[in-house]
């Protein structure tokens, strides 16, 4: 019995499987809101309230640097140590990785009915690959070839200066700049970042905030609100606020995928990319991803796919553990 996690800012899942010869088969899966919780012992506690039977093995990708069996989350007030964990649930094998690290491996394992094509590209099959998501946060991570299968490369590169592009860009990062001493991509592109872009869209003055709109972003999710009112084109500055997000978004996919030289393909994870997928196909994000100047033709050669399986880093995590290798690139 394999027990695997994902755990998130937002949320954390957690999973049991069982191996059946060189397959995984799920037993249980549950999802557990992370802040009503202090620590993922405590989560880990109430999950395995049911006798599952022991497991043998566990995997947690962790939103956060991994550095020695340790993390202490970005965005939530937890410290997760492995060999605390093993003791306390008396699992043998207990491995942290970075939750995009875990998402990157799980791509490994996808069908074609779990991922959509935003750019089939030309893939190369045993070329790099890199996993973008955004969510809470804003995680990266490399796939790459090591002559018998992939291996996975964590990275916090979310955290990486923005970088405008264009005058609106740098008015954007000059509003950022008066509220923070230094602006992330995280804090750009992310549920709390599409709330940044719609203040600063806002205070711009160039567009209206409509009053039923203001209400329920006090009362709800403002991410939320936003995306569902740009969706529904109920409000020109929730459009503009997502345009411009989806804009930022496509480039930082693309100057992840240059430095990784993703040729065997990048991949857009996290609840954001679904969500949004019917504007993600709309074409500025492979605008955006592909408008590297000289390396244009090379961008446009990237295979690019929207994760459709939300239990990826689930599934990379508890492949991870299983330790089941790929004996050639899929």
């Amino acid at each position: 019995m394999i027990l695997a996690g994902d755990i998130g800012g937002t949320k954390t899942d957690l999973g049991l499987f069982q191996i059946k010869g060189k397959k995984l088969t799920v037993i249980r899966h549950e999802t557990f809101p992370s802040r009503q919780f202090k620590s993922l012992d405590e989560v880990v506690q109430q999950f395995l309230r049911r006798e599952d039977g022991p497991a043998h093995a566990a995997c947690f990708g962790v939103a956060g640097p991994v550095i020695d069996g340790k993390c202490e989350t970005t965005n939530l007030p937890w410290i997760v140590d492995a060999k605390t964990l093993g003791k306390r649930f008396g699992i043998p094998s207990v491995t942290l990785l970075n939750d995009l690290e875990a998402m990157a491996y799980g791509t490994l394992w996808l069908n074609q009915r779990e991922r959509y094509p935003l750019n089939p590209g030309k893939p190369q099959l045993i070329g790099n690959r890199c996993v973008i998501a955004a969510g809470t946060g804003l995680g990266e991570a490399i796939l790459f070839w090591n002559g018998s299968e992939y291996k996975t490369s964590a990275t916090e590169g979310g955290h990486a200066d923005f970088a405008p592009r264009n005058e609106t860009e740098i008015r954007l990062l000059e509003y950022m700049l008066k509220r923070h001493t230094r602006v992330s991509y995280e804090r750009i592109l992310s549920g709390p970042g599409l709330f940044n872009i719609y203040q600063f869209l806002r205070e711009s003055g160039q567009y209206k905030e409509l009053s039923r709109i203001s209400k329920s972003i006090e009362k709800n999710d403002p991410s939320a609100v936003i995306s569902e009112m740009a969706l529904k084109g109920k409000s020109e500055l929730c459009v503009k606020s997502l345009d411009l997000f989806i804009s930022i978004y496509g480039a930082e996919a693309g100057n992840l995928a240059l430095k990784v030289m993703a040729t065997g393909g990048v991949y857009i994870g996290g609840s954001i990319g679904i969500k949004l997928l019917k504007k993600l196909k709309e074409g500025s994000f492979m605008k955006s991803f592909e408008n590297k100047g000289r390396m244009g033709l090379l961008m446009s050669q990237m295979p690019v796919h929207v994760i459709l399986n939300k239990t990826t880093p689930l599934l990379g995590a508890a492949h991870f553990s299983a330790h089941f290798p790929l004996s050639k690139a899929i």
